[in-house]
């Protein structure tokens, strides 16, 4: 048995699409879902589905009775008053879980910067979560992509009427990037792949070593119309997520995340690309991706 939590999210809608539509599933898959009415028409007919959050200790002690692996991912919730209990909220209940039903092998989404970011907001709080699994003794790789480019998704409206897109770094540096479509493919093979043992964490770097006005240019080709990159300061950003309805601690840790990406840069430059983990460049997202979403 396999479960999937956030199946209606980004990343996990397209892990349960690829579940479902392998050759080699030979095991039912169950899902947890705040709202299964999101669920496409397709997969309702083919999960079990558990109503609820995954935070809740009874709804991960139902979804995960009988199951050997679970796909994990703490969603952001902005309201949230802390980071740091944001993400254990979630994660002690999980190892509650692993210790008292026997499950085998978990796949997390986790981030880039073990050992090396520090006081760095929701990516601390994400490599914390690491360890408190790890600790359990559970088979576990942990997906370590940079900044997710549909992150840019929300700015689509941005984009299509004012040609901006806005990014919460102080200078022009290579930001590196993965696309989630890359995060789920990987995903789906570990889940699918009941051999694996031990720690590890997974890299996923896409192939671009792109700055924000190269992110810009390579819009602007595909869109065929000028796009321009507008770099937001930390005092700003936090302010922006403060007006949207982000609680004070959700947007101190982001602008604590956005400090430390400046000041110690491990999703720059220095990390090095994973063409065997995330082969979509950033104008392929574009076309495919980006280009619907501003122009459909």
């Amino acid at each position: 048995m396999i479960v999937v939590t956030t199946p209606t999210g980004q990343i996990g809608r397209q892990l349960l699409a690829r579940l479902l539509d392998a050759s080699g599933l030979a095991d039912p898959v169950r899902v947890i879902a705040r709202d299964p009415a999101r669920l496409s028409p397709s997969a309702r007919g083919r999960v079990e589905v558990i109503r609820g959050s995954h935070a809740d200790p009874g709804v991960l002690k139902e979804a995960c009775a009988g199951a050997d692996r679970v796909f994990w991912l703490v969603p952001p919730i902005p309201g949230a008053e802390s980071v740091e209990g944001h993400f254990a909220a979630f994660t002690e209940p999980l190892c509650q879980v692993i210790g008292e039903q026997g499950v085998e092998r978990v796949v997390a989404v986790s981030t880039l910067g073990r050992g090396i970011a520090r006081n760095a907001g929701q990516i601390s709080a994400s490599l914390a979560m690491d360890e408190r699994i790890r600790v359990t003794g559970v088979h576990y790789r942990a997906l370590c992509p940079p900044f997710l480019m549909e992150n840019l998704l929300g700015q689509a409206a941005s984009i299509r009427d004012q040609g901006v897109f806005r990014l919460p770094m102080s200078e022009q540096r290579v930001l590196r990037t993965c696309a989630t479509g890359d995060i789920a493919a990987t995903a789906a093979r570990l889940l699918l792949d009941g051999s694996w043992t031990g720690e590890e964490d997974v890299p996923l770097v896409g192939p671009d070593d792109l700055t924000p006005d190269g992110m810009a240019r390579v819009m602007s080709e595909v869109l065929r119309r000028p796009v321009q990159a507008r770099l937001v300061g930390v005092a700003d950003y936090k302010a922006a997520l403060l007006g949207h309805g982000a609680s004070e601690g959700w947007a101190q840790g982001l602008a604590d995340m956005t400090r430390a990406l400046d000041e110690q840069d491990f999703y720059g430059a220095a990390a090095p690309s994973t063409p065997e983990t995330a082969p979509t460049g950033f104008r392929t997202w574009c076309e495919e991706v980006l280009r619907p979403a501003v122009l459909g």
